[in-house]
């Protein structure tokens, strides 16, 4: 087929790759307005002191942001719990959504008026939750430290589970994972509701226990799904901010403690080569998780 229609004319192919270009540039410059730019523009100004005039320009100071931070001990201490926070909110979440995704795969009376339930803590607003949850660990009248201390005796006396600086983690991650769980659940049953139910039933046949059913067929089964809930999971409760500031100020992970850096002590600079390590961290995490989780 002959596309020239005359010397010197584009052709079809040219025409349409013009075309696809024109249709893609308003995206391609929103993303470079609202993205790129902001990202460059940070890594500048990591570079820099930034002065609270806005009319002076910030100040080079190379890499001193970076020896600074690295000196101190506010940021590893926020590194470790951003680590800590990390780690344990996305597990107990993915963990639960897995659990829940098993129940709901059974059939029983009810299911899909409590899957509707289950989905509430994902889909409520988070201020709304937070509130809640500051309300009912109240160490004066919250019901939560009333059936854990009054009850229960877990722990004396009137504790602020919220304000303690041993409770606080734990309390925020527990939360975080009740509120995010949903997520892997929906993530999950599908493909548990994918799986054969003839591999169960050969399984059973060679005298497999529900424990064996469920290492050898549920989990290679569902080993790829798990890997990129976590995954996702990961990355964002690494840079969750208002879950946690809703909640409580005892608990300052890097996102926060660049937060507090930037507009409590006015070192926009400092913040910036905080958000940067934390880019990077982020980064190094993500490459070297997918490469295992290739191999796994």
């Amino acid at each position: 087929m002959v596309t020239l229609t005359r010397s010197g004319d584009r052709t079809i192919e040219e025409k349409e790759a013009l075309l696809g270009y024109a249709l893609i540039a308003p995206a391609l410059l929103l993303i470079t307005a609202v993205i790129l730019y902001p990202v460059l523009y940070n890594v500048y100004l990591s570079f820099t002191v930034v002065p609270l005039r806005p009319d002076e320009a910030p100040q080079w100071v190379g890499l001193e942001h970076y020896y600074s931070l690295f000196g101190s001990s506010a940021f590893w201490s926020a590194l470790q719990t951003t680590i800590v926070f990390t780690f344990f909110s996305t597990t107990l979440a993915t963990l639960g959504g897995l659990g829940t995704a098993l129940l709901f795969n059974r059939s029983f009376r009810g299911r899909r008026y409590l899957r509707g339930i289950v989905l509430l803590p994902y889909v409520a607003p988070l201020i709304s939750v937070a509130f809640v949850w500051r309300f009912m660990l109240d160490p004066l009248y919250g019901i939560v430290p009333y059936i854990g201390s009054d009850l229960l005796g877990l722990y004396a006396g009137n504790i602020d589970l919220l304000s303690n600086g041993d409770t606080a983690i734990w309390s925020v991650i527990l939360i975080d994972a009740w509120r995010y769980f949903p997520f892997a659940f929906l993530m999950l049953i599908a493909r548990v509701q994918a799986i054969p139910g003839d591999m169960y039933e050969a399984a059973k046949i060679d005298g497999a226990s529900k424990f064996a059913q469920f290492k050898d067929i549920t989990l290679p089964e569902l080993k790829y799904i798990l890997a990129t809930v976590f995954l996702l999971r990961w990355i964002w409760n690494f840079n969750k901010f208002a879950d946690i500031w809703l909640l409580t100020r005892r608990v300052d992970t890097l996102p926060i403690y660049a937060y507090k850096v930037a507009f409590a002590n006015y070192q926009h600079g400092q913040a910036a080569a905080i958000s940067m390590v934390l880019f990077l961290a982020l980064i190094v995490f993500v490459l070297a998780y997918v490469a295992w989780a290739l191999d796994w």
